[in-house]
């Protein structure tokens, strides 16, 4: 083979595998910023499916796994299955099993054999339905069309808005309503653009609240018209991002009271490589499916250093996270709170996965919640 031709080939060979390369960060940027309903976790990162194993009285074998052995309070879910899970129990299990307490089947039934994920999503519904707490059902006018709403009344006249994160819905923070509502705080839970309900994003992508931030931006507005006195901004992950945005760009911010962040995606280029990892995009390519994500979801440079910049910080702050979030690395969450001890407290939860700080120890995470919002009230 003449050395022309060689070269040729490898010239062929290398913008092929280009091609595929640009292709394959395209496809992962997509699969990783698209809406997905009906979720609490993004995809991939529920864990593994786990077998069911055998149901006892207040009793429940699952696989054996660190998922299904992390510590606290976690629902189970699978197709037309919802259930909810208690700490593991330290009772005789074979030792390819792990016994959680059963507390309650909300849908269908559980049966060995079947397959369930672990997910922090607790309740399903509406806070009426699942909680017993008396709602109202609102809409808020938003930049894209009408945006539904829960509004649950209390006395005070500070409000919590609270905005759920990636891949999750509504129904993930009713995890902390009943507590809010015994400390006597109205609080108001949004859907945003994409959300079911919500209108679409003109483009159909996530942006990772780089966009989102102005539908958190008219539930403010909301709330101030109905009474109000102030705001307390309330996310998880990207919804954090959604806060920090709001408190940075919004003209109203100066009636925000304080903000609670939940495994806050302070640096969207690593949660970008966690979501394309977990759609089996092969490292190599990883690089190039968060460029393409990046474009795909116009996320500007500076956005990180404007998120995280701990100059930039006006509001006293509640930042719940842990080392063990593989979606939103704790370490920007760990030096805000370090450089702007002024203002920022940092609640530590171990052992819990993105989004379920609350999961792994409510009693505890609810007492942080209670000692950040009393001086706010």
């Amino acid at each position: 083979m003449s050395l022309r031709r060689t070269a040729a080939l490898a010239a062929i060979t290398t913008l092929g595998a280009g091609a595929a390369a640009v292709a394959a960060g395209r496809y992962a940027a997509t699969a990783a910023l698209r809406p997905v309903s009906g979720r609490s976790l993004p995809a991939g990162f529920e864990g593994p499916p786990l077998t069911v194993h055998a149901t006892a009285a207040g009793q429940i074998s699952l696989t054996r796994s660190l998922v299904s052995g992390l510590p606290g309070t976690y629902a189970l879910t699978g197709p037309g299955r919802h259930a909810v899970v208690g700490p593991v129990l330290d009772v005789p299990s074979a030792a390819d099993t792990v016994v959680r307490r059963l507390e309650r089947v909300d849908r269908g039934r559980l049966a060995a054999g079947d397959r369930v994920r672990l997910t922090p999503q607790l309740h399903t519904g509406n806070p009426g339905d699942a909680l017993g707490l008396e709602y109202a059902d609102v809409e808020v006018p938003g930049e894209l069309g009408p945006l539904p709403a829960w509004y649950v009344p209390a006395l005070r006249d500070v409000w919590v808005i609270a905005v759920h994160g990636l891949g999750a819905t509504r129904e993930h923070p009713m995890n902390v309503l009943p507590a809010l509502r015994a400390m006597g705080v109205p609080v108001l839970v949004p859907a945003y653009r994409g959300d079911p309900g919500a209108p679409r994003s003109p483009d159909g992508a996530v942006h990772l609240g780089d966009s989102e931030w102005r539908d958190l931006d008219a539930a403010v507005r909301y709330a101030l018209g109905r009474g109000a006195r102030g705001v307390v901004l309330y996310g998880w992950s990207t919804g954090a991002t959604m806060a920090l945005r709001t408190a940075a760009a919004s003209p109203i911010r100066d009636r925000i009271s304080g903000l609670i962040l939940d495994s806050p995606v302070l640096d969207w280029r690593a949660t970008l490589r966690a979501l394309a990892a977990a759609h089996r995009v092969p490292a190599p390519l990883l690089p190039l499916a968060v460029r393409a994500a990046q474009g795909r979801a116009r996320l500007h440079p500076e956005l990180p250093a404007e998120l995280g910049d701990p100059a930039a910080l006006r509001f006293p702050t509640l930042v719940l996270h842990g080392p063990d979030d593989a979606i939103a690395p704790w370490r920007p969450s760990r030096e805000l709170a370090e450089r702007r001890p002024d203002l920022v407290s940092l609640h530590i939860v171990g052992q819990a996965p993105h989004a379920a700080m609350w999961n792994a120890d409510p009693q505890a995470y609810e007492e942080a919640l209670r000692r950040f919002l009393t001086p706010l009230m």
